[in-house]
Order: C-alpha cells, then structure tokens, then sequence
C-alpha cells in the first residue's frame, strides 16, 4: 500500500492507494473510522500526482467532477450506497432517504444507509458531505461538520 500526505485548505489529508495506484482512501485528521498510516512505511507522491492535481484544482473551484480510479472494499450494501454517492452532482445536495430510493432500499434502511454513508472512506472525492437530513439540517459528516460546511460553501450547496 502505497500513501502520502497532501495539504489542502481543509488540513492535511491522508491518501492511501492499492499497489495499482487505485485511490483506496482519502482521510483526515481525527476522523472516525480512518485508515492509520502504514507501519514502517515511507511515503510515496509518486501513485498520487493525478489525484494531488485533481484535488488542488477542486479546492480552487476549477474542478466539479473527479476522474480518479477509486476502490473501496465493502459489503455488497454499502458499495451500492458509495455507487449512488458518486452520482450526486456537484452544487448539489441530497439526503439519507434519496439515497435509500436510489439504490432500491426500503424506507426503514435510511438508517443503515446513514450507516454506509459515514463508513464512506473516500471523503472529498465521494461526495459524502453532499447528503444532508430530510430536514435540509446538516448531519454527521466523518470529516466533522466545520468541513462538512466548508466542502458545501466550496460547492455554492450551503
């Protein structure tokens, strides 16, 4: 596994990338759930010079829409949820209960999709920060609300 660290307007964000070079998660600090930093490992810019370009181009208001080859390991129900995740436009917003709609699930599974939806461990890319309660409140966000809100203010969504 390969990772770096990349300044961002944000923080630092940790990058992880399978031996391919696939983005296998985009994390940062203090948030709930992130893959630590390899053991014994140094890091290595090299796999994440499109994903570093895409990124400083997205915090510059330049990029709407990344082109980036993602995997992320999950049960068969959330790589669904992350799928609808990917589909949620730039600018916009949706919520707990679109999402279960999208990909088919019943009105009781908005909780266990909430569920996928924090487990998400591409943040940024996967636009996890996208969804919000049916209320139109803000709600938890891995990356902690204060970025939930910067990440929509960036967008034009809040």
């Amino acid at each position: 596994m390969y990772w770096t660290s990349v300044d961002s307007p944000l923080g630092p964000l940790l990058l992880t990338a399978a031996p391919d070079g696939a983005l296998t998660s985009l994390s940062v600090p203090g948030q709930k759930g992130a893959r630590p930093v390899p053991d014994g490992r140094r890091p290595d810019r090299g796999p994440f010079r499109a994903a570093e370009e895409q990124l400083a181009a997205y915090f510059a208001a330049e990029l709407k829409e990344f082109h980036l080859e993602l995997r992320a390991e999950g049960t068969a129900f959330r790589e669904r949820v992350w799928a609808a995740l990917d589909t949620v436009p730039y600018g916009a917003t949706t919520t707990y209960g679109e999402i279960a709609a999208r990909i088919g699930a019943s009105r009781p599974a908005v909780r266990a999709v909430g569920g996928a939806i924090g487990a998400n461990p591409l943040l940024i890319v996967r636009p996890c920060h996208r969804v919000i309660g049916a209320d139109g409140s803000l709600t938890g966000y891995a990356g902690g609300l204060e970025r939930k809100v910067r990440l929509l203010g960036l967008e034009g969504a809040w």
